[in-house]
């Protein structure tokens, strides 16, 4: 499968700006298993020449016929879009958990958590209750 972006060592682990041109039916299926799991839009070209931008919600992967829905940016209802249509997947879309790790909540939540008890002691001490 070819993968359109430079990659270096530096690069955080994410797909956002790769674009993927599957040259057989199993890279296509690993192609979508990516979509599937990228928090973000993709743009998908067609055979037909036809691109399609939207967020992958569901996969089916089946011996008669696999396929891939999607919630397209120009539909109010979701597009079902055969494998075998599909040319590319470019991952064009803000991923929205790109660099966001358990570590990093926690270390927010904790960081909330202590400003929120120096105002409580603020006014607990204000009111002269310590």
């Amino acid at each position: 499968m070819t993968d359109t972006k430079d990659h270096t060592a530096d690069t955080p682990i994410s797909l956002e700006g790769r674009v993927f041109k599957p040259v057989s039916s199993t890279e296509t299926a690993e192609a979508v298993e990516l979509a599937f799991d990228y928090r973000g839009d993709v743009t998908l070209t067609l055979r037909s020449g036809e691109s399609v931008l939207g967020y992958l919600f569901n996969r089916q992967v089946a011996t008669d016929g696999s396929y891939l829905e999607l919630f397209s940016s120009d539909s109010p209802d979701p597009l079902r879009i055969p494998y075998y249509d599909i040319v590319t997947i470019a991952f064009t879309g803000e991923d929205t958990a790109n660099g966001k790790s358990w570590e990093t909540w926690v270390s927010k939540k904790e960081s909330e958590r202590r400003e929120e008890a120096a105002k409580i002691e603020a006014s607990a001490r204000t009111k002269g209750y310590l």
